[in-house]
């Protein structure tokens, strides 16, 4: 070693230490910077899709219409047999809701009187679960959003991250669409209408994203199509319908009447 070296080392250690400490993120994934989208769409593939690389927005909080995996305001209807995990529960009065016990894996609670074992009276504690409801999907509408009109209101075929999106049209789902984050990250759909689900379409989550970290806030009624499997919390001002074989994992909670035809309705 002579002279030169030994004054070198040091000043290229420490400047490979400032370069590594300049590299390290901050945690949580990197950037999550809104972004304002209008343009075309990014289509699914290995490395591209469109939403921030963070947790996005905090999750919606149901608080008790949380404790429901069917909640709606008038009634619900039902063409047998279907499946559903969960506690279910509606505002309606007289027969309002149209599932039997076989059906329901959890309690029925109905706002007046009981009926079948598996009905429970509770006028009151529904009565908290529909301002709840109300509250939560006012909550999803208020943030601020990411993107806007992505894919002018079709978001088939695209790979989306954790972020809130915005339309100020109806939504249309016509072919698959994935929702790749972790299982802290949240997505929220707000849509100024309705929500259209074409048959056999499927939402699938990939890289540990979760059902109850997802929020689909539609004004008008959200429709899912037969053989669809959908995946999230659907909240809307008006009604759900799932048609023939439609399946859902995440809970649907509706400002009129949740409609089902041989379903599979399982809570997150």
């Amino acid at each position: 070693m002579n002279k030169f070296d030994s004054l070198l080392k040091p000043t290229i250690f420490l400047s490979a230490l400032l370069l590594a400490a300049a590299g390290c993120g901050g945690g949580g994934g990197g950037s999550n910077a809104p972004i304002s989208t209008t343009g075309s769409p990014t289509a699914a593939g290995a490395g591209t899709g469109v939403g921030g690389a963070g947790h996005g927005p905090a999750p919606v909080n149901l608080a008790s219409a949380g404790n429901y995996v069917i909640l709606a305001e008038t009634a619900i209807t039902n063409i047998p047999s279907s499946a559903v995990t969960g506690d279910v529960g509606s505002t309606g009065t007289g027969a309002a809701i149209d599932l039997t016990c076989p059906e329901v894996t959890g309690v029925i609670y109905q706002f007046d009187a009981a009926g079948a074992p598996c009905f429970t009276q509770a006028s009151a504690a529904l009565t908290t679960a529909k301002g709840d409801k109300d509250l939560a999907y006012t909550d999803a509408n208020s943030r601020a959003p990411d993107y806007t009109e992505l894919g002018a209101g079709d978001i088939g075929g695209l790979n989306l991250g954790p972020a809130t999106y915005k339309w100020g049209t109806g939504l249309l789902i016509p072919t698959n669409v994935t929702l790749t984050g972790g299982p802290n990250d949240v997505w929220i759909f707000q849509i100024a209408q309705g929500l259209t689900v074409a048959p056999g379409v499927q939402v699938i989550l990939a890289g540990g994203a979760l059902p109850q970290n997802i929020f689909w806030a539609t004004f008008a009624a959200a429709d899912f199509d037969t053989t669809t499997q959908f995946k999230g919390v659907v909240i809307s001002a008006s009604s759900i319908v799932l048609k023939t074989g439609a399946t859902l994992n995440g809970r649907l909670l509706a400002g009129t009447q949740v409609t089902l035809d041989q379903n599979a309705v399982t809570q997150p």
